[in-house]
């Protein structure tokens, strides 16, 4: 019987995906959810203008888009500095992720990262047969000096970091991010996940040439532009490193109505505004809420609020089933000690009703239990 001849390399791995997505539980439950609160979306939506511009590029969604992304990375250019040069667009900071350990990373080769951190990028490079070595988060924090350490005893080529952190919210200033880069190994590069920079405290994002050959980093469209589903990143760093991705890119990976979204977004700074502010507004109350209910908000620069349950992760586990039963979509750290957590996107007050009704209850049933 004749069939395809896998390598021996995707023989060796499973067939699965990072997250479950809430509409395959939705689907298991027989029901949807009353609040989706935990893939951190914008509930509150890309800008008017960004749909209006979709919407009138979907007339001409028949044509491929422009495979150079030319004029968003020119305004993309003109809001960070440097060039078009400079920047690479793909299919989400997902996408951009798996581009970048293609073009870096060979069976064996080593990969550091944090115990906890984003699930994708482990993803990533497992498929390419990378070899990943964690360290632990120290105090809710992605620990910056573990990290540049393991990649010096394992002569690691890429290091990965996301400021402000998913799963935990907690972030580093962008000076301690500025200093640490003069000691990442010779040969490493740091891949830098901003995904939720829109939401840091101001002196988050460190000042750094996009030159730096020492450095890349992404951000998205997908969380405080709304866009999530459009599929819309970007990655900046040195002319060299941004011209080899073209070797092994998806050029056409993103579509014309998405293309012309994101423009109209980036030229929507008011919009960007009520949205950080609505999110603002939103995680205050949902500390207020856990609070409230004997749980404790830890502090976050991004557009969700990360838990503590006080106990331990079969808690915290427990209590995310348990609220998935009331209609409340939330998710959780993976690793120990950060799994006492659970982890609550910012929502709409009609979401945030759903969350106080629900909280006590769940709390209940699995304190009962």
């Amino acid at each position: 019987m004749t069939g395809p001849r896998y390598t021996k390399l995707a023989q060796s791995l499973p067939a699965n995906v990072p997250f479950v997505g809430p509409e395959v539980q939705e689907r298991d439950m027989g029901k949807p959810f009353r609040a989706r609160l935990g893939a951190n979306e914008s509930v509150f939506g890309p800008s008017p203008k960004a749909i209006e511009a979709m919407e009138q590029a979907s007339h001409d969604i028949w044509k491929y888009a422009d495979s150079t992304n030319f004029a968003l990375k020119n305004a993309l250019a003109e809001q960070i500095g440097g060039t078009p040069d400079n920047i690479v667009l793909g299919s989400g900071i997902d996408g951009l992720l798996g581009e970048l350990v293609r073009l870096l990373i060979e069976p064996g080769d080593a990969v550091v990262t944090s115990d906890g951190a984003y699930p994708t990028f482990n993803y990533h490079v497992v498929g390419f047969g990378g070899a990943l070595h964690k360290v632990p988060f120290k105090n809710d924090h992605e620990d910056i000096d573990a990290l540049l350490d393991k990649a010096a005893e394992v002569d690691a080529k890429l290091i990965y970091l996301a400021n402000p952190d998913n799963p935990m919210g907690s972030w580093h200033t962008g000076d301690v991010i500025k200093a640490a880069l003069d000691r990442i190994p010779d040969g490493a590069l740091l891949c830098l996940d901003e995904a939720y920079i829109e939401f840091a405290p101001e002196g988050t994002a460190p000042d750094v040439a996009l030159d730096d050959p020492r450095v890349i980093r992404f951000r998205t469209f997908s969380k405080a532009y709304g866009m999530a589903g459009a599929r819309v990143g970007y990655g900046f760093g040195h002319v060299d490193l941004i011209k080899n991705f073209d070797k092994i890119r998806n050029h056409f990976g993103m579509n014309r109505a998405a293309q012309d979204g994101a423009l109209a977004a980036l030229q929507d700074q008011e919009w960007l505004a009520h949205v950080q502010s609505e999110v603002a507004r939103s995680k205050n109350r949902i500390a207020a809420i856990a609070q409230a209910n004997g749980l404790s908000a830890l502090p976050s620069a991004t557009n969700f609020v990360t838990i503590d349950c006080g106990s331990d992760g079969a808690f915290a586990v427990a209590m995310v089933k348990a609220l998935g039963e009331l209609g409340v979509f939330v998710r959780m750290p993976f690793q120990a000690p950060q799994n006492r957590c659970i982890r609550i996107s910012a929502g709409t007050d009609a979401d945030l009703d759903v969350l106080e009704e629900a909280l006590p209850k769940a709390l209940a049933k699995v304190r009962g239990a």
